[in-house]
């Protein structure tokens, strides 16, 4: 791969950010980290062995329209940007021989990122069809186990993940910026190296040299 140091892959949640985000960093030795590790927006709106939806991420969901919830978290995201540009910076112009990094998330924004005047930066949404995001966030939630008031609460979730990936996907084409379907039935090991692929064909951060 030419001189990338970071590699941005954004996406809507359940796409699969994380685990082919994880696979990238392991092929070519960078370090692997998530926006949600910057600050937090609600969680995830589902009880796991781990985990237990606390009292005020339910209150988000459950209270909140559709359209509230998509204008809260590009709020939330938008609030996060310079953090991110920062991080971003740093590690690009770091030559002191340390790993590169790939970063991860939804709050990477395609209208914010296109912006960026950073060199040794990639940038790759990953998008799936709506109902294999369905489908794992019902897997993940144990959906049809759930309490009605439950299942409220992740319909909301998804409803506010699909709503995100189409206005996500319509700002990544009209700005002529790299996806990948990550649910054409690919292995992760497989959407890695795609990944890499548009990362290394990028003439500008998320564009590759034949303008998509």
């Amino acid at each position: 791969m030419r001189d990338v140091r970071v590699i941005l892959i954004g996406g809507t949640s359940n796409v699969g950010k994380s685990t082919v985000a994880q696979v990238v960093a392991e092929k070519v030795g960078f370090e692997c980290l998530s926006t949600d590790g910057l600050a937090r927006h609600p969680g995830r709106p589902w009880r796991t062995p781990e985990w237990d939806v606390p009292a005020h991420v339910a209150e988000h969901y459950g209270s909140l329209t559709v359209d509230e919830l998509i204008t809260s978290v590009l709020d939330h995201y938008e609030s996060l940007w310079p953090r991110i540009e920062e991080l971003i910076t740093v590690r690009a112009a770091d030559d002191r021989g340390s790993a590169g990094l790939v970063l991860e998330g939804s709050a990477l924004w395609p209208v914010r990122v296109a912006r960026l005047q950073v060199p040794h930066t990639a940038a790759v949404w990953l998008t799936a069809d709506e109902s294999l995001v369905r489908s794992r966030i019902h897997t993940a939630g144990r959906y049809e186990a759930a309490t009605g008031k439950e299942q409220v609460l992740m319909d909301k979730f998804l409803a506010r993940s699909v709503r995100y990936q189409r206005i996500m996907s319509d700002a990544v084409d009209r700005l002529a910026m790299d996806r990948i379907d990550a649910g054409d039935g690919r292995s992760v090991a497989e959407l890695a190296d795609a990944v890499l692929a548009a990362a290394d064909a990028q003439s500008a951060v998320g564009r590759s040299s034949s303008g998509r």
